[in-house]
Formats: C-alpha cells, structure tokens, sequence
C-alpha cells in the first residue's frame, strides 16, 4: 500500500525559504528527490517516512537535554521533554510487548553497543552470525568495536539449504561457553527461530541477544515471530521495515533496564534528541495500526514475487527465495563481481547493493553477491506483478552488466515503472 510521502504533501512556502536561504542545499536535495522518483529503491535497510513520523521530528524542538534516564535530568525546564520521551517508550513496550524500554540510541549500531556494554565485560566471548552468512559488522566483525573489543565466535548457514545451522550454534556455545549470543542479520532471508536460540543460550548459561534491526515491522505486524518473549535484549533500528525515523531502540527484560540505560547514558550518548524521539513515538502508534499489516505482508509477498522472478530468470538466490523482506543474489558461478552488478543495476535504474554471500571468495569491496529488499519500493506502492516485471529487468542486466545500450533500455523501461508509483 502506497502512502504520501514528506515531500509530496510539503509545504510550498517551506520549500521556497529553502530555495532562497540555501539554494545550494536546496538544489542538491531536489535532485535527490528526483533521483528517487525516477528510480527504484532495493536497499534493504531504507525506507521512506510517513509524514505524520517526519512531522514529529520537524515540529518538535531540536534540543538535546542530558539526561541520565526519563524524569532523571540534569538540565530544568523539560517536562514536557519528558512526556514525549515517555509516551514514545510506552508505545514502544505496547507495540512489542517488551517489560522495558530506551528510545534513546541514535542507531542501531549504538543500541548493540549499549547492550553489549550493559551485560557484557571487555573481552568477553560472545557467539553471533558470520558476517559473510549475512550477519552484522556489529556481530563480531574485526572492522567493528564489536570484533575489537569482545572475543567473537560465528555461526554459519548448512551448506545444504543456507539456513542457520542450530547444531553448530549449539556445538560452538558448548566449546567457548560464551556470556552472550546475538541472533539475527543483515542479510538473511529466511524466518530465524528464536525460541532455539533461547534453548542453546539457557544451556551454557549465556545472554541472548536479538538484533531484529530489519525486520523490527515485520515482528510488529505480526508477519515474523517476535524475539521479545525469548531473548534478554532486543536491538533494532526505527528506519526500516519499521517505516520510521533513522535512529535505535532497545527493548528488554525488567532485570535489565537499569543496566541498559546506563549504557545508553551516561557511557555512550550524551542527550536524547526530541524530534527523533518525537518522531519515533508517531511510529510505533502507526505501526499498530491495521493498515500497517497490510503494507508488513506486502513487503513479504513482494520480496517472494521478486525472489520467485529472479530464480525463473536463472539466477541463483541465496536460501532458495525468502521469507522476509529481503534476498541475496549469489554470483559464485559469474565472472564479474556483486560490486559490477550493483553498479550496473544503478546505470539501469535499479538500486541496491552488494553483498557477501555463504562460501565467499572475493573481498568485501567486490563482494558475489548482490542484496535486495521491498520496504522502500513497498511504501511507494509497487506491486507484486510490477516486481515480476522487474526481475526480468534485473535477468537483462545479469547477463551482461557491460552492455551499456541494453543498461540505457532498460533505465527507461524502470523509468516508466517509477512514475507508475507514489512520487516522494
């Protein structure tokens, strides 16, 4: 289901005192704009905004007020601050069902950051997802806080299915005995299965931690189980399949709530910034609403119908299609790179992003494999039977990212797919 956008319902005059006042911002964030409206948008991890969210972090006074947790200030005069950070983490706890939670973090990354913190010491070991089998930098990659300051053992997918191996899980957690264990991911198509994470944590006597960061709406409208009864933490971010503002949010058991707000402030962040908080209040009361699970299950239905194209087409899909929001592309038995594919997709029109895939054998910068996911083009509007089109567009490219003639075809055909949807 299509929604109007920020910019489409926008305020004449407030675009003219832009104009005016910076034309050169002014200009740079037209031809965003028109870039977005005469392309499609498969980055897995965006989404466009509802007004009423994006109102809330316009209208509401962009300061910032130290805080150590709500109704615990450090600066007077911000009691109403208070109210909008209260109402938001109440929604919050309603939507999920969580005992607790910190609308503070300004991303997702922070949020892992925090939770680690809280529950963890330097060092520690901590068992989380591959990065290349779709994890997260956060999740233990060396190029990340997380890999440099805890001790990270990774998970894989089978070989077989390229779904989660449970028994490695469960094998590697007896070996390392570790304090923490992170499900969840960046690029992992298929339903995670909480409650085994839940079982394996409970028998070496380990945290669970879920970071549901991409698929957060799809658990809110009930299209993917929740984390929320099984894990002792879960970290998401708002500006995904959530449809709200870029920013974080932790939930967690009761038992944990000091500690986790602790970590959020004073060790990490210093004040909370209203309009986002605003901002993400207006989404979690959206996201309740019945026509969010509309637009939740149409995000599934589209990423099968892409998945579904793309596989008829040739192309091998890593896990064999989806049951989320999004599906990787896996190029093993291609001569170029997902970074030439991804790039050439972008010529035509088509943009998304490249990813490593199970079995990897290039660098993270080229990458086999190329990543996709629907809550953007969702939002706009797209259709199942557009997305089938679509994939036959992306079969095009596949078969000869250096064929700029065809790539220039192609660009039209995507243009008139565009135009077809909600402008934003």
């Amino acid at each position: 289901m299509a929604i109007q956008t920020q910019s489409s319902r926008a305020s004449g005059p407030a675009r003219v005192g832009l104009a005016a006042g910076d034309p050169e911002i002014a200009s740079l964030l037209s031809r965003d704009r028109e870039r977005h409206n005469h392309t499609l948008n498969f980055i897995a991890s965006e989404n466009y905004a509802s007004p009423g969210r994006a109102r809330g972090a316009r209208l509401a006074p962009q300061r910032q007020v130290r805080a150590r947790a709500t109704r615990v200030r450090y600066y007077q005069g911000v009691g109403l601050v208070d109210d909008v950070e209260t109402l938001a983490i109440e929604r919050a706890k309603q939507l999920f069902g969580a005992e607790h939670a910190n609308v503070q973090p300004h991303s997702g990354s922070t949020a892992n950051q925090a939770a680690y913190y809280a529950l963890l010491s330097l060092g520690d070991t901590v068992l989380g997802m591959d990065l290349s089998h779709g994890g997260h930098l956060t999740h233990g990659s060396p190029a990340s806080f997380s890999g440099q300051q805890f001790t990270f053992v990774s998970y894989h997918l089978k070989a077989d299915d390229e779904t989660i191996d449970y028994d490695e899980v469960a094998r590697l957690a007896r070996e390392h005995r570790p304090k923490m264990i992170v499900a969840g991911a960046s690029a992992y198509s298929r339903i995670i299965d909480w409650a085994a994470f839940r079982r394996i944590a409970d028998e070496v006597g380990a945290y669970f931690l879920a970071d549901m960061a991409h698929i957060a709406g799809l658990v809110a409208a009930g299209v993917h189980p929740s984390p929320v009864p099984h894990a002792d933490v879960v970290t998401t971010t708002t500006h995904k399949s959530l449809r709200g503002p870029r920013g974080g949010l932790i939930l967690c058991r009761a038992a944990h709530a000091k500690a986790i707000d602790r970590a959020v402030f004073p060790m990490l962040q210093g004040g909370p910034i209203l309009g986002a908080v605003a901002a993400r209040a207006v989404c979690f009361r959206e996201a309740m609403q019945p026509e969010f699970v509309v637009y939740a299950q149409q995000i599934v239905d589209n990423a099968r119908a892409l998945a579904n194209g793309l596989i008829a087409g040739g192309l091998q899909v890593v896990a064999g299609g989806t049951d989320n929001h999004l599906l990787v592309v896996k190029l093993l038995d291609r001569a170029y790179t997902g970074a030439t594919l991804a790039n050439a997709l972008e010529r035509a029109g088509i943009i998304t992003s490249k990813s490593t895939v199970p079995g990897e054998t290039r660098s993270p910068r080229q990458t086999s494999g190329v990543r996709f996911g629907t809550p953007a083009v969702t939002t706009r509007g797209v259709t199942a039977a557009q997305l089938g089109r679509v994939a036959e567009l992306i079969v095009e490219v596949a078969e000869d990212p250096d064929d700029e003639a065809r790539l220039g075809r192609i660009n039209g055909k995507i243009r008139e797919i565009a135009a077809e949807l909600e402008q934003i």
